[in-house]
């Protein structure tokens, strides 16, 4: 497996609005202050230290999930986090690129 792979940015079978269609949840993985900063609307803030302590509120959900962050480093992370946990889940990057993907 790849770096580019293992970090979620690579062989993208879904793209960003293919899981959208599937009502995904936007989760941004950023700090309650980085995201105070600005967000995408709509977007859920659960931080990445605490993403793993979510997972079963997440799967109740049953939506697909789309986690971002500052750059895609942390919502990469996040993306494992949840595959690991059956959750079906994408890394769309960094919120401010995303939101233009939208």
């Amino acid at each position: 497996m790849g770096l580019l792979s293992m970090l979620g940015l690579s062989g993208k079978s879904e793209s960003v609005k293919e899981f959208m269609d599937k009502g995904a949840v936007i989760i941004d993985v950023r700090t309650p202050a980085e995201y105070s900063g600005g967000h995408i609307k709509g977007s859920k803030n659960i931080p990445l230290n605490t993403i793993g302590n979510q997972i079963d509120a997440l799967k109740k959900s049953n939506k697909p999930i789309i986690a971002c962050c500052a750059s895609g480093m942390r919502s990469a992370q996040a993306t494992s986090i949840l595959k690991s946990n059956g959750i079906e889940a994408m890394n769309g990057g960094g919120w401010s690129s995303l939101s233009n993907k939208l």
